[in-house]
This record gives C-alpha cells, structure tokens and sequence, in this order.
C-alpha cells in the first residue's frame, strides 16, 4: 500500500493561493488515481478533485471549478492542488488520497473509491 503525505496548508487571506503536495511512497503512484477531499470538523467529508494516472483526465467540484487545479508528477511521485482566489468557506483540512486503476484514464470521486488516504493538512482562509 502506498503512503502518502500532504503539505503545503496554512494561514492565507481571502482572495490569496496556496498549493498543496501530496507525497507518495511505498509504492509507486504512476498507475494510481488520485483525488484530493476536504472536511470541516463535525461535516462530512467533501470530494474536491481527481486526476487520473495520465494526469489527462481531471474532475472538480463545482465549489472550486476555475480556482483549483489537480495535478500530479509521476517521476517524482507527487500530486497537487493548486488554489487560487481562496475563500473563508475553503476552511478545511484538506486530504489526498489514491487508489490502483487498471486504466490510465480512470479517476474516482467518491471517499469508497479510494484504499490510501494521507493524514491531511490543515488550510485557514481568513476573511
């Protein structure tokens, strides 16, 4: 199984950016999925975006289409997620996670899709 560390959260105002990494190892993440999730304390846990293995194919939610980008490296084993134009309601902690797919261009929205799953890094948008 693979295990997978993300970074890159922090304290940013409105309308400011950030990226997160989302770090890989104990098994190549080249043939996975990967979606990035965000959950408020006492919320459910939120799909946000995916990326498929090619790193072709990409969904996002509605809430951050046009202000978020996924996307990944495979030869260094990293996933991103850009974010622009933050707003206090991206409040979150955010999460990556991964799964095998047997097809480049398979990707998952859904929190059962996913086997791998890192521990989360916090993003505090302040208004």
């Amino acid at each position: 199984q693979v295990q997978l560390v993300e970074s890159g959260g922090g304290l940013v105002q409105a309308g400011g950016s950030l990226r997160l990494s989302c770090a890989a190892s104990g098994r190549t993440f080249s043939d996975s999925a990967v979606g990035w999730f965000r959950q408020v304390a006492g919320k459910e846990r939120e799909f946000i975006a995916t990326i498929s293995w090619s790193g072709q194919r990409t969904l996002y939610a509605d809430s951050v289409k046009g202000r978020f980008t996924i996307a990944r490296d495979n030869a260094k084993n990293i996933a991103y997620l850009q974010m622009h134009d933050l707003k206090p309601e991206d409040t979150a902690v955010y999460y990556c996670a991964s799964r095998l797919t047997l097809s480049s261009e398979d990707y998952y929205y859904t929190i059962r899709s996913y086997d791998s799953w890192g521990q989360g890094t916090q993003v505090t948008v302040s208004s």
